[in-house]
């Protein structure tokens, strides 16, 4: 496999640099910077939306551009200038203008990686690989969780926004360590097999429609992020008002527990999906939705509601590996492999951004149980649908 030990430190330290910072800007600006919940809450809604809009379009200059490795390194660099400027500006307009530029970046990270990944691996391998990027990313998640805390712990939270320039070095010299010549940007894109009979052109974006597989994978994974965003969020309330005083230390588990069961699924899922195939595993991601939703009902027991965390790992290791994969899969051919990725991860993010606020509605008038089991009860419908239409791309 081509640059292995390459793509493995892409994805750990990438991780690196977007974990340092995303969970610390809320209680900074609470605690250092003394801004009130409804500016923090107003600044994420706009810089959120932003990102959502956003994903397609980038996923396009992601397809067209031969400068993918460049993509990278400007943006660590703008990542690493807004995490400085949070710091040690935090006034309305430069926190505003660094969130945006955030959740911009946070549509193009990812789905560079996996179109470098995809131009540099050959189909054998690439289920493997992809496999391996969605580990190494959660094990970077890991490290960086507890390393900013332990610096946050002892130097202050200031100090861990100045952890982002650090992996944005590392970030940008393993990138660099990937000759450019050796990135098949045709192939990158989904051009290496053509079925459009367009060449070696990209087809229209008509094709976005014409391939119905792209739209129930898209409308299954609204559904799911739908049921799934507000889980955790929730289940941490439940948590903080059942056991007041371990509230940072039941948040933490939660957190790592999902992503250590994550590193290992991921990677079983790149070593299976050939021989047991996409939707088996597609399913399974699904299926462990409800299931963790109505165990949440089940007890107050603070080691069993972390313990439950497992299954999120499940689904998102199984998702982060796969869902690359069998979009892989479907746009095999197209030119379009980026863009359609950006659709699916629009219709993520609008899935998610709404069901925050249903699920918080909800338990205001009606409980946490009843939010819990009306997030199961979507999820099932999603496993249920992808159950009924979503066919094997893998064959």
């Amino acid at each position: 496999m081509p640059y292995r030990a390459q793509l493995d430190w892409l994805n750990f330290f990438l991780a690196d640099v977007r974990g340092g910072l995303g969970p610390y800007v809320q209680v900074f600006l609470l605690t250092e910077a003394h801004w009130d919940q409804a500016t923090i809450g107003a600044v994420l809604t706009v810089s959120g939306l932003t990102g959502v809009a956003l994903h397609t379009p980038i996923g396009a200059l992601i397809d067209a551009t031969r400068f993918k490795r460049g993509l990278l390194v400007a943006g660590v660099v703008a990542l690493t200038t807004s995490a400085l400027a949070i710091a040690w500006r935090p006034a309305v307009p430069v926190v505003l203008a660094a969130d945006v530029t955030m959740a911009v970046l946070g549509a193009v990270f990812a789905p560079t990686v996996a179109a470098i990944t995809v131009g540099l691996v050959g189909r054998a391998d690439l289920a493997e690989r992809l496999g391996r990027n969605a580990a190494y990313d959660r094990a970077g998640n890991v490290f960086i969780g507890g390393l900013a805390g332990l610096v946050g712990w002892i130097f202050g939270q200031r100090a861990v926004f100045h952890l982002v320039p650090l992996f944005a070095i590392l970030t940008t010299l393993t990138v660099l360590a990937i000759p450019a010549r050796a990135i098949d940007h045709q192939q990158a894109r989904g051009l290496d097999d053509d079925r459009t009979g367009a060449g070696k052109h990209p087809a229209g974006l008509h094709v976005l429609l014409d391939r119905k597989p792209l739209l129930v994978l898209a409308a299954g994974v609204a559904l799911f992020h739908f049921a799934n965003a507000p889980m955790l969020p929730l289940l941490t309330q439940k948590l903080a008002l059942a056991h007041a005083g371990a509230e940072t230390v039941l948040v933490a588990a939660c957190v790592v527990v999902a992503q250590l069961v994550s590193v290992p699924t991921a990677l079983l899922v790149g070593v299976r999906a050939d021989s047991w195939g996409r939707k088996p595993l597609l399913l399974a991601a699904f299926a462990a939705l409800p299931l963790r939703g109505v165990l949440y009902i089940v007890s107050d027991n603070a080691v069993f509601l972390v313990a439950v965390q497992a299954l999120d790992g499940i689904g998102l290791g199984i998702l982060d590996a796969l869902i690359a994969l069998i979009l892989a899969d479907i746009m095999r051919g197209t030119g379009r492999y980026n863009v359609a990725r950006g659709i699916v991860g629009t219709v993520q993010g609008i899935g998610g951004s709404l069901s925050n606020v249903v699920a918080g509605l909800i338990v205001v008038t009606a409980g946490y149980a009843v939010a819990f089991l009306t997030l199961a009860a979507v999820a099932v419908s999603a496993f249920i649908f992808m159950l009924a239409a979503m066919p094997e791309t893998g064959e």
